[in-house]
Order: structure tokens, then sequence, then C-alpha cells
């Protein structure tokens, strides 16, 4: 697969489960926001968090080239499964087109050797 890695540094955020879509979410860069029973997750520009806000920082995503079609099988599970061989976390995202794997700002290196020696190609914007 090629993947393409995203500029920015990133951050996944926890907000209330009733809590609504927040004022300072960015207008540019990689966006996700999931609503469950028990949270709204929210993925963004780690610049745009407020410093009250609970987040986990320092995510790098990597995207996968699309459009994906739906019939694809073991997209997501070809990248965890050398990511996890290399013992680096991950964090999912896929969308209508493609799929983006978020990876730690400090196992990015590893992460980026461990899925070129799967053969997957790895470029940065």
């Amino acid at each position: 697969m090629n993947l393409t890695l995203l500029p920015d540094r990133l951050a996944v955020c926890r907000l209330e489960p009733d809590s609504p879509f927040p004022r300072w979410l960015p207008q540019a860069g990689l966006l996700n926001l999931t609503r469950t029973a028990d949270e709204l997750s929210v993925v963004c520009i780690e610049s745009a968090v407020p410093a009250t806000v609970t987040m986990a920082g320092g995510w790098r995503a990597l995207q996968v080239e699309g459009p994906l079609d739906f019939s694809l099988v073991g997209v997501l599970a070809k990248l965890s499964g050398a990511l996890a061989e290399a013992g680096v976390s991950l964090f999912a995202i896929s969308t209508y087109d493609t799929d983006y794997v978020l990876v730690r700002q400090e196992q990015l290196a590893t992460a980026r050797k461990a899925l070129i020696a799967a053969g997957h190609t790895v470029v940065s914007v």
C-alpha cells in the first residue's frame, strides 16, 4: 500500500458525550468527530486544542492512498500487523474514501521502517 505522512501533529481528545461540537474545531487539516454513548472523541491539529481539554497529543497520521473500494479486505490488518510486530501502538480512522493510521511522534521512525519492511511505500507531503 502507498501511505502519505501528513505534516501536522495531531491530538486525540475526549469530551463528555453530551458536549456540543466545540467552537475551537479547526477549519483545515485532518478532523474526525465520533460521538458514542460514552464520549465525544475529537481528532484534530494539536495546536487548535485548548489547554482545558482532555487530550493525548503528539500523533502523526499516515493516509492510505485511496479511494478504497468497500469490497477490499485486510487493509488495516496488514498495516496494524506490521506495526504490532514492531511494537508500535496505533489509532485508526476510516472515512468513506480511505483509512488513516495514527502513530505517536516518538514511534514514527520505527513505524515507517516497519511499514517499508512490510512492502509498503511511505512518503511525506
